[in-house]
């Protein structure tokens, strides 16, 4: 897979000696732990809140007006014996190729709606203590409608020393998202990309074998969307994602690559497939209508291990039939000599 720009900046950094470890739960909030250097193990977590504590929600979902400022709470709880001073920052959102969300490092700028937040540098919170931090969201006049993502996370600096024996400077936050909807004509859509299918042959002739659909989900519309559907391949129908799989989320303008696997599959020399995603909208907007997208996902399986059976059983076949002619041909000609000498042999007698 070809790296990502943010993956290549993170790269670029760890070079420069600065590594970023970002302790984010796949579902918003988490809490961290980091053992390098004085002042030793810190233990933290944040949290949404209001003004009195943490409100039980994790992530923070708004709809804004352009030019709208709206105020929320962070709360950051210290888990250590010890008082900690924790640095606040905000930043783009972003959901990553395996579904989760995250945000930009700290060494690369943001250009959305990590902009928007206005917060403390820093918090100092005493151990076992929390601290609330407010925070604004101003939406700028010219945001355009629909959805729009950022981070917020309270991270601490330590020293670690790798195996080279080289100290490195790690940056380690968690945080949660901040997704803000910008309110005007709401516009959700999805298209499909790069479908190709693949066939996996099963050499025993007397098992299927297995087909790969590959395809990328476009979000073209302003909304966020959970993107689910169906591949369907010789009669098999496969849902995506599994049951035990993250859900898939994609931001306007996202684009992300899928891989379903279609088993029991039989080559039947060309095998009708088909694929269906059906996108929903997240957040505010939910019930909004959004046409599904279909695709064709057939290919061409030739069942070369069957067609060697059955040329191996026609040859066994051909080859018996073969072998009773000419038998056949063998004892009507022996019967002939036979008849001809009988003949012979009478025709000399009555001489």
């Amino acid at each position: 897979m070809v790296p990502s720009p943010r993956s290549r900046a993170l790269r670029g950094l760890l070079a420069a000696a600065a590594a970023f470890l970002l302790a984010w739960g796949p579902a918003g909030p988490a809490a961290a732990q980091t053992d390098g250097g004085d002042p030793g193990t810190v233990t933290w977590s944040v949290r949404p809140a209001d003004e009195s504590g943490e409100d039980g929600r994790s992530w923070v979902e708004q709809e804004l007006d352009p030019g709208e400022t709206a105020t929320e709470h962070l709360a950051v709880r210290n888990l250590s014996d010890q008082e900690v001073t924790f640095r606040i920052s905000a930043a783009d959102g972003y959901f990553q190729d395996n579904g989760r969300f995250s945000m930009l490092p700290s060494g690369e700028e943001s250009v959305d709606a990590g902009l928007w937040i206005e917060v403390q540098d820093e918090v100092t919170v005493g151990a076992n203590e929390t601290a609330i931090v407010p925070f604004t969201t101003t939406v700028p006049q010219n945001a355009t409608p629909g959805d729009h993502a950022a981070g917020i996370a309270a991270s601490v600096l330590s020293q670690q020393v790798g195996e080279d024996g080289a100290t490195v400077g790690v940056e380690s936050r968690v945080g949660f998202r901040v997704m803000t909807r910008v309110t005007g004509e709401l516009a959700p859509a999805a298209s499909l990309e790069a479908v190709a299918s693949s066939y996996d042959m099963s050499w025993n002739p007397l098992a299927p074998g297995e087909a790969q659909v590959t395809f990328d989900v476009v979000n073209s519309g302003n909304a966020r969307l959970l993107v689910t559907g169906v591949v369907t391949a010789g009669g098999q129908e496969v849902a995506f994602p599994g049951d035990d799989e993250i859900d898939q989320e994609l931001l306007p303008g996202d684009r992300r690559s899928f891989t379903v696997t279609v088993e029991e599959v039989w080559p039947l020399v060309f095998v009708p497939g088909s694929l269906e995603v059906t996108p929903t909208v997240v957040g505010a907007g939910e019930g909004t209508a959004v046409d599904a997208v279909t695709a064709d996902a057939g290919f061409w399986a030739v069942p070369w291990p069957q067609v060697i059976v059955l040329a191996g059983i026609a040859l066994m076949i051909g080859s018996s039939v073969w072998g009773r002619r000419r038998s056949r041909l063998r004892l009507e000609a022996m019967l002939a000599q036979a008849r001809e000498e009988g003949h012979r042999a009478a025709s000399e007698a009555s001489a």
